[in-house]
């Protein structure tokens, strides 16, 4: 390729040396001042379309570099492992795992929040708050010059937008059980979990499944630095995609979709070193080489819990989720 992009390069570096064991395919092209960059899905474990899978995503908003740079580290994790490990052959055996590490490649290069026809991706679904949202924060429609631009109103989904939902609604909400991580950074001084909603202050159907997944890592990592809370907690959007896939769940199958946000705390890293407020890239992302590498050991714990938690998920959801859930019979 002609030109520099690191996690790109990484990332394609990544699908060559994992295999046989990685699976790859290229969702859609995004073309952007000469340039084509492919959107990849990497897939591994379990072929059983009635397996738990885990989906990972990053890269949406092009500026959170670390985002895509924490999922690249937890697959180089994995590949290492798979030479030698073999609980965790076993693990995927069961369960399948999902990766979109870099959903806008456009805006990561050109070093912008949106993608390249000026769009925020977090604020493309066609949905619209119930309440009053924050003036241009919780999306607006008026300029893409704005920040937080969500689209025109008569406009089809932004290419990557689509392929994230599709894919989502492809590998995940076709199963008995999945969890969705998406992960960001550019909010508050501490690690947060965040779930739905974003466009609605009314708890989600599935609010017992997230406490019980929660109670589950507080258990088992008591000294863990996350604070889980709804999204709405903080602010309203618009457009927000994960609350648009939910809410396509039909509420009497017995799925369970639990779609979940990291949002890594980048205030604490401005703080330790205000000189990163004077660079597009410091309110999103570690600079200093020691923090990079403490914040990308940190989450691994997380990312490996829910694929865990994914494979056992009948051994602690609610009793009412497990007995609600349809027999392989159901869906034959």
């Amino acid at each position: 390729m002609d030109f520099n992009l690191p996690e790109l390069i990484e990332l394609e570096r990544i699908i060559q040396e994992g295999q046989p064991y990685l699976e790859s395919r290229i969702v859609c092209d995004i073309e952007m001042k000469g340039h084509c960059f492919p959107v990849y899905v990497l897939s591994i474990g379990s072929k059983d379309p009635a397996a738990p899978a885990v989906g990972f995503f990053g890269g949406v908003h092009g500026l959170e570099k670390i985002g895509t740079r924490v999922l690249l580290a937890f697959l180089r994790s994995l590949l290492a492992r798979l030479k030698w490990d073999a609980l965790l052959h076993h693990q995927l055996a069961s369960v399948r795992l999902v990766f979109m590490p870099l959903v806008n490649p456009a805006g990561m290069w050109d070093s912008t929040r949106c993608n390249p026809r000026g769009v925020d991706l977090m604020r493309n679904a066609p949905l619209d708050a119930n309440e009053k949202v924050h003036f241009l924060l919780g999306g607006q429609r008026i300029s893409a010059r704005l920040p937080w631009y969500r689209g025109a109103s008569d406009a089809p989904m932004e290419a990557e937008a689509q392929a994230l939902c599709s894919v989502v609604q492809e590998e995940l909400m076709s199963r008995e059980f999945s969890i969705a991580l998406d992960c960001h950074s550019g909010f508050g001084a501490k690690d947060r979990i965040w779930f739905p909603y974003a466009h609605s202050r009314t708890p989600i159907r599935h609010l017992p499944e997230i406490l019980a997944l929660a109670d589950l890592f507080n258990q088992t990592y008591r000294e863990h630095n996350y604070l889980f809370e709804a999204q709405n907690a903080q602010y309203l959007t618009h457009g927000d995609l994960w609350d648009y896939l939910y809410l396509q769940m039909p509420p009497g199958s017995g799925q369970v979709f639990l779609p979940l946000t990291l949002e890594m705390g980048s205030w604490l890293w401005v703080r330790e070193n205000p000189r990163q407020l004077f660079s597009r890239q410091g309110m999103f992302n570690p600079r200093s080489p020691g923090r990079l590498h403490r914040v990308l050991r940190s989450h691994l714990v997380w990312l490996e819990f829910l694929t865990r938690a994914a494979g056992a998920h009948k051994s602690w959801m609610p009793a009412s989720s497990v007995n609600a859930a349809p027999s392989a019979a159901c869906h034959e």
